[in-house]
């Protein structure tokens, strides 16, 4: 067994029965507590806490991938670990399958709570009510995983959460297979250090939206939408805020869609407080953005006016 780390905490592992997405996410008053959270796509997710020892996520996700149950396979770590009256730990297969363990010398208050393909735990929490809060609120949680899976952990900060304070966060999914990425794929978010990593980790999957809507928008555009290849830019410009690049890369869509006046006013936009934004339009490469020298000549036509 690896080297054993204090990560007293509370986290949540969980599949969503829709999309086959599998997920964990986690929040402690101790440094990096996202570093708990191990997964692989089409295997699952394993979270290691209390008293941590790092080789449960990678022994648990082996076992699981030769396709033992979560079960099956927390029950035979468990068995050959002398320490196990110190760990608490979480798993959850991409079939759904979940299996949880909390050492009976964890720090009070500890337990954990089992549900349809989820799995929530904490120890060291103020109050016993914590868990069961977790619980509470990813039943009752709307949209994707990921936002169901931080209202938990915003439950469990309303219900007193760790006994220390909050630190730092993490949020990670594990996509599965399919035919535009045969090996899945992952999104993994960390907040090492803050006084509010929760806000933070919300802050970052809004973002992360953004992008995801801007995927969306250069997929109408290349079929020709504009009207919803531009709706797309305008949310994704919404969930990024005051960071200019969807307006850019919608403005360079417009353009390249002969949008000409729509396409120059929302380079303006994004150029409102660095000019640089016209520059980078006039480096782009013709061979790839197929900006033709009349556009390009007004786009320069920009930068003295």
């Amino acid at each position: 067994m690896e080297l054993e780390r204090l990560v007293h905490t509370y986290s949540i592992v969980a599949r969503d029965p829709v999309t086959g997405e599998v997920g964990g996410a986690v929040q402690s008053h101790y440094f990096r507590s996202g570093t708990v959270l191990s997964g692989e796509p089409g295997v699952g997710i394993v979270a290691s806490q209390a008293s941590s020892d790092p080789s449960y996520g990678s022994l648990g996700l082996a076992l699981m991938r030769s396709g033992k149950s979560p079960v099956d396979a927390l029950r035979g770590l468990v068995a050959a670990d002398r320490s196990e009256s110190i760990r608490q730990v979480a798993m959850v297969d991409a079939r759904g399958r979940v299996a949880a363990h909390t050492g009976a010398d964890t720090i009070p208050e500890a337990g954990h709570e089992l549900g349809d393909q989820f799995s929530v735990q904490a120890n060291m929490m103020l109050r016993a009510s914590v868990w069961p809060a977790m619980a509470k609120a990813f039943r009752a949680a709307t949209g994707h995983l990921a936002e169901r899976m931080l209202a938990a952990l915003f439950a469990a900060e309303a219900e007193g959460g760790d006994i220390r304070g909050m630190q730092s966060a993490g949020l990670l999914l594990v996509m599965p297979p399919s035919p535009e990425r045969p090996r899945g794929w992952n999104l993994d978010f960390r907040i090492d250090d803050s006084p509010r990593p929760l806000d933070e980790l919300r802050r970052l999957l809004r973002v992360a939206g953004g992008y995801d809507a801007s995927n969306r928008a250069d997929r109408a555009f290349a079929l020709g939408d504009v009207e919803n290849g531009s709706r797309e830019y305008e949310r994704a410009a919404e969930l990024l805020g005051d960071n200019p690049e969807m307006r850019f890369w919608h403005a360079i869509a417009l353009l390249r869609a002969r949008r000409i006046d729509a396409g120059l006013a929302k380079l303006r936009e994004a150029a409102a407080r660095d000019r640089n934004w016209i520059e980078l339009a006039l480096r782009l490469p013709e061979k790839i953005f197929q900006l033709d020298p009349g556009t390009k000549e007004q786009i320069r036509r920009m930068l003295t006016s």
